[in-house]
């Protein structure tokens, strides 16, 4: 009996000796650090300049003989916007003729397209010449034809461009300005 209370001893006391070897180790360890930096940066923003937006010009109405005409031009420094409205002269005569055909004149819409020298040519060359004075056909192909009336035809008339005060006044202007623009974007 003394060795089985012996054997009971001894295992009770075998699992006390291996639990006693599990205990945790501690080590105590300490670590200071210190971080310097230093740096230079630089940032350099690019961004485009203001935009001069040009006007918009509508003529968009069928009844107008207009035509719209606008620009822009932005420097670092100045940005200019310009629009303005141009006649368009041979619609108002197409307009002119056609309104004087509708209302029953014809020989009046006839005499007004006649104003155009190729229009004029063509009719001379068609053997129906555009009226003269109030005269049509035959006399008024002779009036035509007589020399002293040959500084009114319109196809003797000097080939230069016929522009009006106004848009000789505008295309002055826009010159300058244009001009102007071009010293600044030198």
């Amino acid at each position: 009996m003394f060795r089985k209370l012996l054997f009971v001893a001894v295992l009770f006391f075998i699992p006390n000796i291996a639990l006693s070897q599990n205990d945790p180790i501690v080590t105590e360890n300490y670590n200071e650090s210190t971080v310097d930096t230093t740096s230079e940066s630089t940032t350099t923003v690019i961004s485009p300049p203001p935009s001069a937006v040009s006007p918009t010009i509508s003529a968009s109405n069928s009844d107008l003989c207009t035509v719209g005409v606008s620009g822009a031009v932005q420097t670092q420094i100045l940005g200019i916007s310009s629009g303005m409205t141009i006649r368009d002269m041979n619609c108002e005569k197409l307009k002119n003729a056609t309104t004087l055909y509708n209302m029953g004149m014809k020989v009046a819409a006839v005499s007004v397209m006649c104003q155009d020298p190729r229009v004029f040519q063509a009719m001379m060359d068609a053997g129906t010449p555009c009226p003269f004075d109030g005269k049509i056909g035959e006399e008024a192909k002779e009036a035509w034809e007589d020399p002293d009336n040959r500084d009114l035809r319109p196809d003797s008339q000097s080939g230069g461009i016929d522009i009006d005060k106004e848009t000789r006044t505008t295309l002055i202007g826009g010159t300058i300005v244009i001009g102007l623009l071009a010293i600044l974007l030198l």
